[in-house]
């Protein structure tokens, strides 16, 4: 097995080797707006997974997803021939590919955040005219000891 050390180094150049042919090798329209986020490779340097996603033209299109994932189906013998010839490992580990869903959880996020600031402004305007419902301070003050006791 491995060292993980090895692992990571091999899962970089991976990513790089893939991203690469994307742009420069693979003639596919449909991955033009691919972009490969990480790469994971098992301990035994047998498998790897490619996470990407897929930018969108403008933020009103829903990218399309399905499309880059046949694309890259397809294109899966080619990658990995290449990965191959480009890393030198013995075995040439097997490709799968999976889509990242980190950006659009990072937007989700993103949004919550803006809900939950517009939420304290509101009730920070709210605080801002009120008044006390009782008197202005509702402690006890300390009884003042008089010249009697």
């Amino acid at each position: 097995m491995a060292d993980t050390a090895r692992a990571r180094k091999l899962a970089k150049r991976i990513s790089q080797i893939v991203a690469s042919a994307l742009e420069h090798e693979v003639k596919d329209p449909r991955l033009a707006r691919v972009t490969i986020t990480d790469t994971k490779v098992t301990g035994d340097l047998h498998d790897a997974t490619v996470y990407y996603t897929v930018l969108g033209e403008r933020l009103d299109v829903e990218p399309d997803y399905s499309g880059a994932a046949a694309a890259l189906e397809k294109a899966k013998g080619v990658l990995r021939t290449m990965v191959g010839q480009q890393t030198g490992v013995r075995f040439t580990p097997t490709l799968t590919f999976m889509t990242d869903t980190v950006p659009d959880t990072a937007r989700k996020m993103d949004e919550l955040l803006a809900q939950a600031q517009a939420a304290d402004a509101e009730v920070a305007r709210l605080a801002a005219g009120a008044t006390p419902a009782g008197e202005a301070d509702p402690y006890k003050a300390p009884r003042e000891e008089s010249e009697e006791d």
